[in-house]
């Protein structure tokens, strides 16, 4: 009897970054010299492909070696990997096994018996064995030096399969991201006399990373009955997260917002999955998920209690810049892509959301470059009145570099990063809103960082803060130089904080402002234009109780919305973050209000309640039109 032997390939995971040039015009010949700068991003990218030659399956007989012989010249099968990447710096691809999709696994496992053939070099012998072996393709057609192309010392050859992510083959330079790299893989076995009738199969995993000193991502493990955060890409992560404690007997659980930060990449969300990429989910792992960042998760009770749950950071790269962006059209529903604000280097995930619009899927983060706000390259902002003392936020936000301009009286500052207080020009970290004749409505736009001692619930070591974002006032949101001028159901000016050719969502009464962006989103699209309970055009109507303001709750903080429990600041305290969310619309509802949009279990506002405008509140922008 013979038995018959199955070789699957794993699935393929890239990993891309930004680089780019800058273009710099010469000095004008004039009195006044003025430098003109041009910069033009070239996202990387690097793909990799499979093309199945052959089937990876053969029929053999006990003591049969299978690679390089006449039954078998080319192995078990042979499948073509092609590899393109415009990075410079090179790329390299790893291998591992992969068996019963668990990490590590290099045993061929026998469908019906459940015995296993381990792997090794496949030679004659008392044991079975199988082996994996890589060479270089010349072909003709695809434009690559393969000279730049090195296989492993060992994979040359049939060798074991790799029990951890082993680099199998190099390439040093990649400098066009039409040059392909080509590369076979093929399998042998050798089967004993005594091993039983079955079917066998194995997989082995191939990932390409980039640049070629680069590592791929690894699963970890986590304690029991706990909930593990893990940035997933080793050395180019900022921050750190602890562990989220479950009880054994929870059967739920709102994730963690992530504290983590890669330059140049978008966070898109938390997955069960290491190797999971967004909008390849099926091709990366078929059985993995991906959740919001402050998603609530479902499960049974204890399910955690002999090993925990390992949550991987998704991310990604960024395509380009925010900025006037208009590649809105040509994504579907759900799609997820990332883009950078030229203004500071921030990257945002964006994603069409299920009312059409694209939208940042990340709470803004816009803030000076130094931890007191006295210097750096994006101003404060300063007040003009000496009556009202009025915080204006960002100084022409549209612009990359905020300076201001004018004398140097305190009714006309230079310091762009000043904030002006009834005639008197003081530091932002140390203002003393008591002096001012309305303290309440003199508060500056408010930092969510651990060193700002103007706000005290800030300080410390605790999670949660990266996603957050910052903390803006109204008037901070709306970049706008009077708040006067926005009265109720107003969007007087068109300034926010927001990147050129994005805005602030539009909120209001749902009678008195038809442009409610926020209702737009939570009640024509997540809801299916079910209106509350409560609903009346003429009061402002919102969800309430957990039946029908709790799945809303839950669907706004899945993925791809990924709208969190931001809290807000209130004078110089952070309140209700981690288990309520409030985000400001562009809106005016009086003189001194401002509609805004919150979210909790029990309620949700979708931009028809308002608040004095001084309060701190998260951003969110959208697609301009």
């Amino acid at each position: 009897m013979s038995s018959k032997l199955n070789l699957l390939l794993g699935g393929l995971v890239g990993s891309t970054t930004m680089s780019g040039i800058l273009l710099v015009s010469p000095w004008a010949l004039a009195d006044t010299s003025t430098v003109s700068t041009a910069t033009v991003i070239i996202p990387t990218s690097c793909s990799m492909t499979a093309n199945v030659d052959s089937e990876h399956t053969a029929s053999l007989i006990n003591g049969i070696y299978s690679g390089g012989n006449d039954y078998y010249p080319n192995g078990i099968g042979k499948t073509t990997l092609t590899a393109f990447c415009n990075d410079a710096s090179g790329f390299a691809i790893y291998a591992v096994g992969f068996s019963g999709d668990e990490y590590g696994a290099t045993n061929m496992i026998g469908t019906n018996t459940g015995t296993t053939i381990p792997t090794g070099t496949a030679t004659s012998g008392a044991n079975s064995q199988w082996a994996m072996k890589l060479t270089k393709v010349t072909d003709t057609s695809v434009a690559y030096n393969p000279a730049n192309m090195t296989i492993t010392n060992g994979y040359d050859d049939y060798s074991a399969v790799p029990n951890d992510y082993d680099k199998v083959a190099t390439f040093s330079s990649a400098t066009d991201q039409t040059l392909g790299a080509k590369l076979t893989t093929t399998y042998a076995a050798y089967i004993s006399n005594t091993q039983p009738a079955d079917t066998y199969t194995g997989k082995v995993k191939y990932t390409l990373v980039h640049p070629a000193t680069s590592e791929p991502n690894k699963p970890q493990t986590t304690p029991v009955n706990k909930i593990g955060y893990f940035p997933n890409a080793e050395g180019s992560v900022e921050d750190t997260m602890g562990d989220q404690s479950i009880g054994s007997s929870a059967t739920s659980a709102v994730l963690w917002a992530s504290n983590f930060k890669r330059p140049g990449y978008g966070f898109a969300g938390w997955s069960d999955a290491f190797d999971y990429v967004v909008g390849e989910g099926s091709e990366s792992n078929p059985n993995a998920h991906i959740y919001g960042p402050n998603q609530t998760i479902e499960f049974t009770a204890g399910q955690y209690s002999t090993k925990g749950l390992s949550l991987y950071a998704v991310w990604v790269p960024s395509a380009g810049s925010l900025q006037n962006w208009s590649g809105c059209s040509s994504l579907t529903q759900g799609a997820v892509t990332a883009l950078t604000d030229q203004r500071d280097n921030n990257t945002y995930a964006v994603a069409k959301l299920a009312d059409g619009k694209c939208w940042m899927i990340e709470n803004l983060r816009l803030d000076n470059t130094n931890s007191d706000n006295a210097t750096g390259a994006l101003a404060q902002g300063y007040g003009t009145s000496a009556t009202y003392g009025n915080f204006i936020g960002l100084a022409n936000p549209e612009t990359a570099n905020f300076a201001a301009t004018g004398g140097t009286s305190a009714t006309d500052p230079t310091e762009p990063n000043s904030i002006y207080y009834a005639g008197t020009l003081v530091a932002p970290a140390t203002v003393d809103i008591s002096q001012t004749n309305y303290a309440s409505y003199r508060m500056p736009r408010y930092r969510n960082d651990n060193t700002n001692a103007t706000v005290a619930n800030m300080t410390g070591t605790s999670q949660n803060i990266y996603s957050y974002g910052n903390y803006y006032s109204w008037p901070a949101a709306k970049a706008n130089t009077d708040y006067l001028n926005t009265l109720a159901n107003s969007n007087a000016t068109n300034t926010s904080i927001c990147p050129k050719g994005w805005k602030l969502p539009r909120g209001g009464n749902k009678s008195g402002q038809a442009d409610n962006d926020f209702w737009s989103l939570v009640v024509t699209g997540l809801n299916n234009s079910t209106n509350p309970a409560n609903y009346d055009s003429s009061t402002q109507p919102y969800y309430t109780g957990t039946e029908e303001a709790g799945p809303v709750d839950k669907k706004l903080r899945t993925f791809p919305n990924n709208f969190v429990y931001s809290g807000y600041v209130n004078v110089s305290s952070v309140v209700y973050r981690g288990s309520y969310g409030y985000y400001w619309s562009a809106t005016a509802s009086s003189l001194f209000n401002a509609y805004y949009f919150s979210f909790y279990g029990a309620y949700v506002y979708p931009g028809t309640n308002d608040i004095n405008k001084y309060v701190g509140r998260a951003v969110r922008c959208l697609v301009g039109s």
